[in-house]
């Protein structure tokens, strides 16, 4: 694996900005803490720990003129390596080495300026609260629960304005505004949650959103080390985490490595005249910013593995804002490389991850974004990272993928990827009359295209998302359809996600594609709503219906190994009828989608090599046994799963 160690950025940034070299030979004796201060504005990562592989950490100390400052310490085992002065003067940032030695516990930093003025922070370094094996991502046994938090429950009222914040009050009507939605919502229905079957949670960004609108979505970051006040506090953030993990599930944070929100709070003071990119288009225009002068990205990804691609286009991609209010981060200049990894493996030391979901992983600079990988899977060996890839062609899905054999040499050290691929494979297979070369034969294909990817089943899919139209809607309001695409996700393999109110058939009908349409209320979640999807009251017979379709499928694929890591076998779609099947031991599950609107009959002369003649199997959803003869009777359109388990 090709890491990053931030080591090599610290050697890489002291031949390019002016620093102090403060080391000593003298040995170092530890000065006691007898009254914690916090004479500095801003100091980040505000906390870290002893016992990590890479023994390098570089502070970020903000502050009024603090570049004129001299930082002095003594802690035993810790060393202030370098000091480096940024573009502005109210910036420094210090390399620390952490040496084995080291113990948890407090020590201060002091800053002494020219005219004798001393300011005193006091930092801690903290014991790890477990190994670094132990930290064990999401895989092909898992199926993750997508909530956006502000539209699925509010179980805590008093957050739901907070004083100061530059959008203020909630409107349920307004699908761009804050609806309230927090944290504790999530926590409250871990019960509903774990009940379905799913074994992880992906809530979008809970980090603050600090924007004058549309903060709810999360992804315009204001703070990488604060939890957003309307959904919560590191506290409530800690404790979904902490429940999550006595229930033997897991959370994935929602990070963001390439953009900020335009307010955050660096924007007013940047520290480097290349720490956003465009930055002097930015700063020359910042009194009228708005769309019309903002460089944004050509959204050209291919230009990533494109060989024959301009270097004016890659840049237009890379560099280019997502929007106006999201300035692009530079992860090439390296104190701001620095920063994003170090805020990663905060978090996940911090709330004990369960993986981290990157979003708009290629827009960012792809060496940094290997690097980035890298420095994470270091450190902890058995955690899972995906990364959203929205792209239809599989040869850039696989590009994504660790292990990947690239002409380029690129590695990604990236886990997982997102199939957006198979998912419009599975909308149009549904969707389709069937012919030669249409319906089933798209899924079938769409399947087939797996030689390309180094390890399928670590691919995360879905069929839909907060980006995406709601699958019903997608599916035309058919239910029948959305059951057997549902089905299929979940045998395929791969990680499958699915999104919040998917399985009570929650849509985008009035206008479809819709972002804060999608992006809905969870009947239930706030009180007085007439319908609630927790309890069941009010729903219709088909959402009840499908909430238990989802259960029964969820909670036995949550107990199957040939699931999980099983051989995969299907067969080419024939008169309407596509059969796929896995397999590991004594355990074969049969997947059949059957597109026909009559009564048919299964001719299972051709399925000889699935080795079931004769075998009892049981249909997973009706209970019904079966015995796998000459033929099975299919009596309606849609999924039949069979298995050969008996409980």
């Amino acid at each position: 694996m090709k890491t990053l160690k931030l080591t090599l950025l610290t050697l890489l940034v002291a031949t390019v900005f002016s620093c102090q070299e403060t080391t000593s030979e003298e040995k170092v004796v530890s000065e006691p803490v007898t009254e914690i201060q916090n004479d500095i504005e801003k100091v980040e990562p505000p906390h870290w720990w002893i016992g990590f592989k890479n023994q390098n950490l570089q502070l970020l100390v903000k502050h009024p003129n603090i570049g004129k400052a001299t930082p002095k310490m003594s802690y035993q085992g810790v060393s202030i390596i370098k000091v480096h002065k940024a573009d502005s003067p109210n910036y420094l940032f210090l390399d620390l080495e952490i040496s084995e030695t080291a113990k948890a516990g407090q020590f201060n930093i002091t800053f002494q300026f020219e005219n004798k003025l001393e300011l005193i922070q006091t930092y801690e370094l903290k014991s790890r609260e477990k190994p670094a094996e132990d930290y064990v991502g999401f895989d092909s046994s898992d199926a993750i629960y997508l909530i956006t938090p502000d539209r699925f429950a509010n179980a805590n009222p008093k957050n739901d304005e907070i004083e100061g914040l530059l959008q203020q009050g909630i409107d349920r009507t307004d699908n761009y505004a804050r609806h309230g939605g927090d944290i504790q919502g999530i926590t409250k229905h871990l019960d509903y949650i774990e009940d379905l079957g799913f074994t992880a949670v992906w809530p979008c960004p809970v980090l603050i959103n600090d924007m004058p609108n549309g903060s709810y979505h999360g992804y315009a970051m204001t703070d990488f080390y604060k939890v957003d006040p309307r959904f919560g506090t590191l506290e409530t953030y800690r404790e979904l985490a902490d429940n999550l993990r006595s229930r033997d599930m897991k959370l994935i944070m929602d990070q963001v490595a390439n953009h900020c929100g335009l307010y955050h709070w660096w924007m007013e003071d940047l520290p480097f005249k290349d720490w956003v990119n465009y930055q002097e288009l930015y700063e020359e225009h910042i009194d009228n910013w708005d769309w019309k002068v903002t460089k944004t990205s050509n959204h050209r990804r291919t230009t990533n593995q494109d060989p024959y691609a301009s270097k004016s286009d890659h840049r237009e991609m890379a560099d280019g804002w997502f929007v106006s209010d999201m300035p692009d981060l530079n992860q090439r200049n390296p104190f701001m490389a620095n920063y994003i990894i170090q805020n990663s493996i905060w978090w996940v030391e911090t709330l004990g991850l369960g993986g981290i979901r990157q979003d708009t992983y290629p827009y960012s600079d792809k060496d940094f974004m290997s690097d980035w990988a890298g420095a994470i899977m270091t450190e902890y060996p058995n955690f899972s990272i995906v990364g959203e890839e929205w792209s239809y062609n599989p040869l850039l899905i696989g590009y994504w993928q660790e292990g990947h054999h690239n002409n380029d040499k690129y590695d990604s050290n990236l886990k997982s990827t997102m199939d957006f691929a198979m998912q419009k494979h599975i909308v149009d297979a549904l969707n389709e009359y069937e012919s030669w070369d249409q319906g089933l034969v798209k899924m079938y294909e769409g399947l087939a295209n797996d030689f390309a990817y180094t390890s399928p089943k670590d691919i995360m899919a879905f069929l839909d998302n907060h980006d995406k139209s709601r699958v019903f809607t997608e599916f035309k309001g058919d239910i029948t359809n959305t059951k057997m695409a549902l089905s299929y996700l979940l045998m395929m393999p791969r990680i499958p996600q699915i999104y919040y109110g998917t399985e009570i058939l929650m849509d985008d009908f009035d206008n479809p594609g819709d972002h804060g349409l999608i992006r809905t209320d969870f009947p239930g979640g706030w009180e007085g709503d007439t319908v609630n999807a927790f309890s069941g009251e009010g729903l219709t017979a088909a959402q009840k219906d499908m909430q238990v379709y989802l259960k029964q499928i969820l909670n036995y694929r949550k107990n199957s190994k040939a699931i999980h890591n099983g051989k995969t076998m299907h067969f080419a779609p024939e008169d309407g009828v596509y059969v796929l099947a896995r397999i590991l031991g004594n355990e074969t599950i049969v997947h059949i989608i059957n597109k026909n609107e009559n009564p048919l009959e299964l001719d299972l002369d051709r399925f000889e090599e699935l080795g079931l003649d004769g075998k009892s199997l049981k249909n997973i959803i009706s209970d019904e046994i079966i015995i796998w003869d000459t033929s099975i009777k299919i009596a309606n359109k849609g999924s039949v799963i069979l298995t050969t388990k008996s409980n």
